[in-house]
């Protein structure tokens, strides 16, 4: 039992290190581990960013991508999901490993909060990156918060 407690007490620390590096490297970046285990085929992340005025213009727009930093695997892909409101769009990174980010994918809703839903397509541990900018009408950076995590499991 305790040894269990201390598998995953390590997992939740080596991840919120890694989200930690990743949001240090770039301010609109963040990536993590899913599964380090490599056992949950349903392992989801789910979390929040906020679009504002930062004195560029009100926000129109979020745009994101989705990096699979993994080995190739067999069947065994990155997805990424933007939902606001009543929109929502997808994106999968379809190639693991192959250094470049999914297609990028825009959801239209203004200034507020957009939730991103990042998983995969099956058991297996997958690093990844998304990458997420709030934009205005006229495709300038705006107003962009850091990824609000909510839940990583």
């Amino acid at each position: 039992m305790s040894q269990l407690f201390f598998q995953k007490a390590l997992s939740i620390v080596f991840t919120l290190a890694t989200l930690g590096y990743a949001c240090i490297s770039s301010a609109h970046d963040a990536g993590a581990i899913m599964d380090p285990n490599g056992n949950v085929a349903s392992f989801t992340g789910y979390g929040q960013v906020t679009c504002f005025d930062d004195g560029n213009g009100p926000p129109d727009h979020l745009v994101a991508s989705v990096q699979d930093t993994s080995l190739p695997q067999e069947n065994l892909l990155v997805n990424l999901q933007i939902i606001q409101g009543k929109h929502a769009i997808n994106t999968t990174d379809a190639i693991s490993g192959d250094g470049r980010f999914s297609d990028n994918i825009s959801v239209f809703g203004g200034q507020g909060p957009y939730l991103l839903l990042v998983n995969k397509t099956g058991p297996g541990l997958r690093k990844f990156i998304v990458s997420y900018h709030c934009m205005t009408f006229d495709n300038v950076h705006t107003g962009t918060s850091e990824v609000l995590v909510h839940q990583f499991q």
